[in-house]
């Protein structure tokens, strides 16, 4: 980053691994702006159970893009590139510092390596896609992504239905794979204009501290958060059950599990959640 460049920090790695603590260390020293990349933290109900920023953080330095979407509502990858681009253009044009932090590794690749400018899906095609999935499961999507895209097959996390059935849809509509379109990208950010810091914790101490956290977040209000969303009619399809540990706290009010048994669903799945972000931007970022 040369002299006169912005001072424009990507802040990426695993749930736990102590993001925000540092994104907030880092606007006392600059002055800037802290900028959401953590698709959970999107939304706007369970600011305790997805660790969200809170009243003392937001005091200490802007916080944009946290909390702007309800319970029932999907952002794209694109759709978080659009809204993040205000506040990219600004630090580019060197009007504002801006840290980009969070653990949402398509969002970071969107920025560094660019976003595809594929067409629109015809809603029969999106219809098709999702009841494949509905009807026959994620074990025939995949096998139908390993023939038609075997990239996006590897490279999607299990239980991922929204990026599974996107990558379905677009090879469906368009004839080419997503994971091609992928490579006509043309990045947001150069090179040299911007600083990119992935935090790479020990896995022991990482793993306590997602398991911590989540007992924190109890004690803090979390579960109170999940019964006000079962109060305000949560519906099982609705994307914010993609937020780790709100799905076992619903089914413990159901009644369908203990809260223990809840509590140690969860953490497991925050667990193997961290495990698969660490790989991820592993794999992706090694080099950069």
């Amino acid at each position: 980053m040369t002299d006169k460049a912005p001072h424009i920090l990507l802040l990426g790695g695993p749930t736990a691994s102590g993001k925000s603590a540092r994104a907030l260390a880092w606007a006392a020293e600059t002055g800037g702006v802290i900028l959401n990349a953590d698709s959970m933290q999107l939304y706007r109900d369970v600011p305790t159970l997805t660790a969200r920023p809170d009243a003392a953080d937001e005091t200490q330095a802007p916080h944009v893009l946290y909390g702007v979407l309800g319970p029932d509502q999907l952002w794209s990858t694109g759709d978080w590139v659009r809204a993040a681009t205000p506040y990219i253009e600004a630090a580019l044009r060197g009007e504002q510092p801006l840290c980009i932090v969070g653990g949402t590794g398509l969002y970071f690749l969107s920025l560094t390596r660019g976003l595809a400018e594929i067409p629109e899906i015809d809603d029969a095609v999106r219809l098709r896609a999702r009841q494949t999935y509905e009807n026959e499961g994620e074990t025939v999507v995949r096998d139908l992504l390993r023939a038609l895209d075997p990239d996006a097959a590897a490279r999607i996390a299990p239980n991922d239905r929204q990026r599974l059935t996107r990558a379905l849809e677009v090879v469906w509509q368009t004839g080419t794979a997503l994971s091609d379109w992928q490579k006509r990208n043309v990045p947001l950010l150069p090179q040299g204009r911007y600083r990119l810091d992935i935090l790479k914790p020990d896995r022991d101490w990482l793993y306590a501290r997602c398991d911590l956290r989540f007992d924190l977040m109890l004690a803090q209000g979390a579960l109170d958060e999940v019964e006000t969303l079962v109060a305000s009619s949560l519906q099982a399809d609705w994307p914010i059950l993609r937020i780790l540990g709100l799905a076992e706290l619903w089914a413990y009010l159901r009644g369908d599990m203990t809260l223990d048994a809840a509590r140690d669903l969860a953490k497991q799945k925050t667990r193997n959640y961290a495990k698969r972000q660490t790989t991820f931007f592993g794999n992706q970022f090694a080099q950069r």
